[in-house]
């Protein structure tokens, strides 16, 4: 359609036909495109990102065409990963990576691409530097050609998973490895956050954005002939600042100039003011910069004066000093005020605004000689060139004690004329001067309009650690010519009075663009969002919403004075001084090093490393690093080297194989691939590896044997079942693919035994052994895995005729899995001589050698000796019962205990009432058998202490204990113990029903006898042996010590009968207790359990003293003293039974408490009360029996409390309250005096104290005392920290609940006034009262986190005395 000559559209003939045609040849383009693309061969890549750890395992696969172009490829790439296209390499290669020109336009298959295979290619960085993230170079105006305004800016603090409040580093969500090592695309470079420094980084960068600061600095030439250059302020301020202007990282750290204030780590973990900040390091430049041309550096730049004045409002008079400043204060809000001020033009005017002093605050004139109405006012003299104003957001809520933060809005203009608040008025001759009546502050103003924001210790000195002398400057009487000042700094605090995060939103002079200084992010901003920062409730205030949303608000501004004439410019690399060129590229050539290192880091290989020490016979660990392009041989000599085989073994000896430590398998060889980069052999760089190496060694004359992937790995240990003996493991390695046949053939080849009667048995998981029977089963159906342990006997003896359960292999493997090594310590000195001790092992030793060494069957011998024993105990039962009849039937049956352990030859009845006498002597002092000592008797023994271990309270089939991986130790019969692993029950004990009392159960104990008086040992014999260890570690001198091997399925009822020969004492009159980690030790006390929660190498030790019995309990007694400064003393343990009453109890106790805590007490002189952790309790009464009225359980605590007088408590209905009186007059506390109630009532409570006390009970106030007994309270507190006198009539109810004794009551006589004290008193009182309660495990008041005074250290080390902390 055309325009006719009239003006409407008319049709033009041919142009639809045209267009027609034109679409036509398209659409036939672009199917013959389509035909020929699906005929054409395909090319598969597959890339691997290794630019960072963090993408390293990172693959992407690409299906092209074989026409693709190189160029189309990297665009493919960039656009799969993330990247910018050009800004990374690609290498092709499968062994020799060949890297690709990103502007070659020839086809895939031209520059050696293979269709349809896989072609490998590797994403590198490009000339050392790390791609550019696409997300980068769009995020920016000047990238994307987009205007700012259609920009998200994040000005905030940006999140970050797992961050919580602002105290940790903010970084971008698209942060990496990568992102970190690249500079951001503004051209800024960021600081990284240590920890809570941000605070730090904000002022760094503002310092840093400041042309006549940075400029300056760089002048100052660093003399390292004079100073540490770790130890000097301003030199690592200029190597920060050098980074910033050159480094072509994201980010950089502050750790050195943090280091050369004298920090250390925990610094960082401290977030400070930054306006303190900013004083403290001015003060230490300063001190640093003395004599230099930098000397007055910070007064010229930062430095204003005013005048602080009083003038008499009768005379005239005026009474004037000067003040110096580097920042202005400016009030939020005014004192007392719920509003706001609006702006800081506001705020300055406030500032400025005089106060009139009349009344009670009246002037005295030195003029007029009397007391007159006054103005006081301050005014500003000269402002400083770079004008600092510090938004007080910080105040103190007196309602509520605490700090809070001010987020009201205050605005702030982008250029402020300071002209309307400079004091232009000359100085009268009315006036006078008064210089010395005040000192000068060189950090902020002193004004009443400024008292500090936070309640801080007096004792702490906030600044530097040096002592400084101020010059007095005389006033500026001509007004400022040019006061108007342009906003570049805008420091944000986002947060709470408690904590937050600070970043800073600076201007560029060198471009007049807003940036948002954020860590580690640098990112362009605009005017808009620096008025996000006014704070209050209006319009978007960045990161943190919801409750946070106000928080977020400007907290320090820097003003620049508009003066062409002194504003300065950048120093550009050219104009650097020479000693500032020369560390640019001193620190240019370290960062390319870093670099350097960066990439071998890369591209290294790092494993775990073994090896098998070939004279140690230990397996030793450490880690291998090897880089990706080293080959194997040259991979087996670092290793050689690593673990210290020089010497040792040849290096053509050593190999590495691969190796998984966890099923300790070897997975396979490299043979004749010792050429060949580890990074191949490895499968590349990988942050972890599923597998290890081992460095296999091997003697001159042996060969390697090869590992091929698919093997499994068998142990295999061979049994002797004439000599009951297992050999050591010998390594046989099969497929899972062979029948058990072959496998019998593959034994047989190796360890030369005949395959006709081989009888292979697996040991499974949890230790299930298996017989492999079925000869055409494969290893992989029986349960074959990477590593396998295998028992193989081959003999032509009739024991595989019988079943497996009941053969002689089954019980000599069962004996051997459930075997378990034990250190047992005996007492330092136990009754009986040593040479009796001596022949018990030698017994001892006899019988298990006869046992090993008999043809007879285990089962005949132990028939045999039992036997016998039973004939034995029944002649000397005849015997103590014609000899002596006041032994107890108890005592008779420990002395008639059957025991394997006796000899059980035809002379055994001498012989083992040689061995009898030997484990019953008789005390000869005590004239009584060894049996019926009493426990003060035992515990004067060296061996026994008279505080006892805690006892364990609940079973120890709940313990657990890391089996140690000793090297093995052959035990009697032969056995490997190393391979002993947790408990099996044996075939005996299958069917087999185990019975548990309940009554015991609850009782925490067990008797060593059933209820016919046998023996619970004599049930089935399990194996035991022992023999002396005197090189055990850890054991005193003289003390003695077993090595004992048993069957950890014997009870330990039996087991101690087993160690009564050792001990010299029945098993009723020592106890066992198992040493855990840290040698803590608790007493084992469930007889009628197995040592099955033991396992190799636990240690034991033997306590003598009476072993529990059924029903009975033992319990710690402490003694409560009321005012003792610790109320909690132990005494001594003793034993409590079921049935008992408490005056029985009290009787048992009274010779104990004679005898071993040299207390003498009468029956009615002393109480038992209920023990909860340090809280008295219920007072039990003489007639209350425990299990009954007193519930009894195991590890029960106690206390015993002595009486001045008899027992008040007679009846449980009645309550014993412990008071204490308050005297507020003396600021003291009387001791405890106990009060006894008959009823609840309150009324009765207040009448008893009144008789106690002599107060009025209209003037009688009480209050309940808080916490653990004896709830302690700092005298300061008192007087109105506690509930007094609550409006309630009975003891039971809120806020009292006063139900059972011991409760704790003060009061006082609300007529008696509260002493005053003085500032010094009450802190020399704080000191006292706090080390009191310090001491006592109280504290004085709750109050979070001590704040650390900023401090600079010119020393460049902190002195970590009490009083600078």
């Amino acid at each position: 359609m055309v325009p006719g000559e009239d003006g409407p559209l008319v049709p033009k003939e041919g142009m639809f036909w045209s267009c027609r045609q034109s679409i036509f040849n398209e659409m036939k383009k672009k199917f013959s495109q389509i035909e020929n693309a699906a005929d054409e061969p395909r090319v598969l890549c597959i890339v691997q990102d290794t630019t960072s750890c963090k993408t390293i395992n990172e693959r992407i696969t690409l299906n092209l065409p074989a026409s693709t172009s190189v160029r189309q490829l990297f665009d493919d790439v960039a656009s799969k990963v993330g990247y910018v296209s050009g800004t990374f390499s690609l290498k092709f290669g499968n062994g020799d990576m060949t890297e690709l020109d990103a502007a070659q336009g020839q086809s895939l298959l031209d520059a050696g691409f293979e269709a349809g295979k896989k072609n490998f290619l590797h994403l590198t960085d490009k000339n050392g530097e790390q791609p550019q993230l696409t997300s980068d170079e769009s995020g920016t105006a000047d990238s994307s050609g987009l205007d700012d305004s259609t920009q998200e800016k994040f000005i905030g603090p940006l999140p970050r998973d797992g961050s919580v409040g602002c105290t940790s580093d903010y970084v971008s969500q698209n942060y990496s490895y990568s992102s970190l090592l690249s500079k951001s695309d503004t051209g800024y470079v960021g600081l990284v956050n240590q920890a809570m420094t941000c605070y730090l980084n904000s002022l760094l960068q503002t310092l840093f954005m400041t042309p006549e600061f940075r400029n300056a600095l760089y002048k100052w030439a660093f003399e390292e002939s004079e100073e540490d250059p770790v130890t000097s302020i301003p030199y690592q301020l200029q190597r920060l600042f050098v980074l910033l202007q050159t480094s072509k990282k994201r980010a950089i750290e502050t750790t050195d100039v943090t280091r050369s204030f004298g920090w250390d780590s925990s610094e960082a973990w401290q977030q400070h003011d930054v306006q303190e900040l900013c004083r403290v390091m001015f003060d230490a430049l300063e001190q640093k910069w003395k004599q230099t041309e930098q000397a007055d550096l910070i007064n010229q730049l930062y430095q204003g004066k005013l005048k602080d004045y009083v003038r008499c409002l009768e005379c005239g008079y005026e009474s004037w000093r000067i003040d110096t400043f580097l920042d202005i204060p400016l009030v939020i809000r005014p004192y007392g005020s719920s509003t706001a001020f609006g702006s800081v033009e506001e705020a300055l005017h406030a500032f400025i605004q005089p106060e009139t002093l009349d009344g009670p605050n009246q002037y005295f004139c030195e003029r007029c000689k009397k007391k007159c109405d006054a103005r006081k006012g301050l005014r500003f003299l000269h402002f400083p060139y770079l004008l600092t104003l510090q938004l007080k957001r910080f105040d103190f809520d007196y309602t509520s004690m605490h700090r809070i933060k001010l987020n009201d809005r205050m605005t702030f203009p982008e250029e402020l004329d300071m002209s309307p608040f400079i004091d232009v008025e000359d100085e009268s001759p009315q006036t006078e001067s008064c210089t010395d009546s005040g000192a000068e502050n060189e950090g902020s103003c002193h004004s009443d309009q400024m008292s500090n924001d936070f309640c801080s210790d007096d004792t702490l000195d906030e600044g530097i650690c040096l002592e400084s002398s101020n010059s007095v400057d005389k006033p500026n009487k001509s007004p400022e010519k040019n006061s108007l000042y342009e906003l570049f700094s805008v420091m944000v605090h986002s947060g709470s009075a408690a904590g937050g995060h600070y970043y800073a939103c600076i201007k560029s002079f060198a471009d007049d663009q807003w940036y948002s200084f954020n860590d580690q992010h640098v990112s362009r901003i605009t005017p808009e969002d620096i008025k996000k920062t006014y704070g209050g409730s209006t319009g978007n205030r960045g990161y943190y919403s919801s409750a946070f949303a106000s928080s977020t608000n400007a907290y320090m501004l820097m003003y620049r004075l508009k003066n062409p004439a002194r504003n300065a410019r950048f120093l550009e690399a050219s104009d650097f001084p020479e000693h500032i060129k020369s560390l640019v590229q001193k620190e240019k050539e370290q960062e390319e090093e870093e670099k350097r290192q960066r990439e071998i880091e890369r591209n290294t290989c790092k494993l775990k490393l073994f090896c098998m020490h070939p004279v140690k016979q230990i397996l030793m660990e450490n880690k291998l690093e090897v880089h990706k392009d080293k080959t194997m041989k040259e991979a087996v000599e670092i290793a050689y080297k690593i673990m210290d085989l020089e010497g040792v073994v040849p290096l053509d000896c050593c190999r590495l194989v691969k190796y998984d430590e966890f099923h300790d398998y070897l997975e396979r060889s490299y043979e004749d691939e010792e050429d060949r980069p580890m990074g191949l052999l490895l499968g590349g760089i990988k942050s972890s590896y599923m597998f290890d190496l081992l460095l296999e060694t091997k003697r001159p004359d042996q060969v390697f044997q090869s590992y091929k992937p698919g093997e499994v790995m068998v142990k295999v240990y061979v049994v002797d079942l004439k000599t009951e003996t297992i050999a050591a493991p010998v390594s046989v390695r099969a497929y899972l693919s062979q029948t058990i046949q072959e496998f019998k053939q593959l034994i047989s080849k190796s360890i030369d035994l005949p395959p006709e009667h081989m009888r292979i048995v697996l040991e499974r998981c949890y230790n299930d052994l298996r017989l492999l029977s079925v000869p055409n089963k494969t290893l992989k159906a029986e349960g074959f895995f990477r590593s396998n342990k295998v028992f193989v006997e081959s003999s032509d003896s009739t024991d595989h005729q019988l079943s497996f359960p009941d053969s002689h292999l089954w019980k000599l493997l069962d004996r051997h899995a459930n075997t378990i090594r034990l250190y047992v310590s005996l007492p330092e000195h136990v009754p009986g001589s040593h040479a009796s001790r001596s022949t018990c092992l030698k017994s001892c030793g006899d019988f298990c050698e006869r046992v090993k060494g008999s043809s007879k069957s285990v089962d005949a011998i132990l028939e045999e000796s039992t036997e016998k024993l039973k004939s034995l105990s029944l002649q000397q039962q005849e015997e103590s019962g014609n000899g002596d009849s006041s032994k107890s039937t108890e005592g008779s049956d420990f002395e008639n205990i059957d025991s394997p352990l006796n000899e059980a030859d035809s002379s055994g009845s001498a012989d083992n009432r040689e061995l009898e006498n030997r484990i019953l002597p008789a005390d000869p002092e005590n004239n009584f058998p060894s049996e019926e000592r009493s426990d003060s008797d035992i515990n004067n023994d060296r061996s026994t202490s008279s505080v006892d271990s805690d006892i364990l309270s609940s079973s120890h089939s709940s313990d657990t204990l890391c089996n140690a991986d000793n090297a093995p130790i052959p035990l009697a019969n032969g056995l490997d113990t190393h391979s002993i692993t947790s408990s099996r029950r044996s075939k005996a004990n299958e069917g087999k029903k185990e019975t548990w009392d309940t009554a015991e159960e609850d009782s925490g104990t067990d008797s060593e006898y059933d209820e016919s008086g046998k023996s619970r040992g004599e049930a089935q014999y399990m194996y035991f042996k022992a023999e002396m260890n005197s090189g055990e570690e850890g054991s005193r001198e003289g003390q003695k010590c077993l090595l004992v091997n048993v069957d950890k399925r014997i009870t330990l009822s039996a087991f101690k009968q087993q160690l009564e020969p050792f001990v010299g004492v029945s098993s009723s009159q020592f106890k066992v207790f198992r040493v855990y980690a840290s040698n803590q030790e608790f007493e084992s006390v469930r007889l009628n359990e197995t040592l099955s929660s033991f396992s190799d190498d636990n240690k034991i030790t033997i306590r003598l003293g009476r072993a529990l019995k059924k029903g009975e309990y033992r319990v710690k007694v402490f003694q409560l003293l009321v005012n003792e400064a610790e109320p909690c003393k132990f005494l001594l343990d003793a034993v409590f039974a079921k049935g008992m009453s408490v005056r029985q109890s009290k009787e048992e106790l009274i010779p104990q408490l004679r005898e071993q805590c040299g207390l003498e007490l009468s029956i009615d002189r002393f109480r038992l009360r209920k023990k909860t952790w340090k809280n008295p309790g219920t007072v039990f009464l003489d007639y209350h029996m425990y299990e009954n009225e007193i519930s009894i359980s195991s590890n029960w605590e106690v206390f015993l409390e002595v009486l001045e007088d008899c027992e008040k408590m007679k009846s449980m209905s009645q309550l014993s309250l412990l008071t204490k009186r308050w005297r507020p007059s003396q600021l003291r506390l009387d001791p405890f005096q106990e009060i006894v109630l008959e009823t609840n009532s309150v009324l009765e409570l207040k009448e008893k104290i009144c008789e106690l006390s002599g107060i009025a009970l209209e003037n009688l106030e009480f209050a309940k005392g808080r916490g653990t007994f004896p709830c302690d309270i700092s005298v300061l507190e008192i007087h109105q920290d506690l509930d007094w006198n609550p409006k309630v009539s009975t003891l039971n109810a809120w806020p009292l609940y006063i139900s059972d004794d011991g409760a704790v009551i003060f009061y006082r006589d609300k007529t008696e006034e509260l002493i005053e004290l003085t500032d010094e008193q009450r802190n020399e009182l704080m000191k006292k009262e706090s080390s009191r309660l310090q001491k006592t495990g109280h504290r004085v008041t709750y109050s979070p986190r001590k704040e650390k005074a900023l401090k600079i250290y010119l020393d460049g080390a902190s002195n970590k005395d009490a009083a600078q902390d």
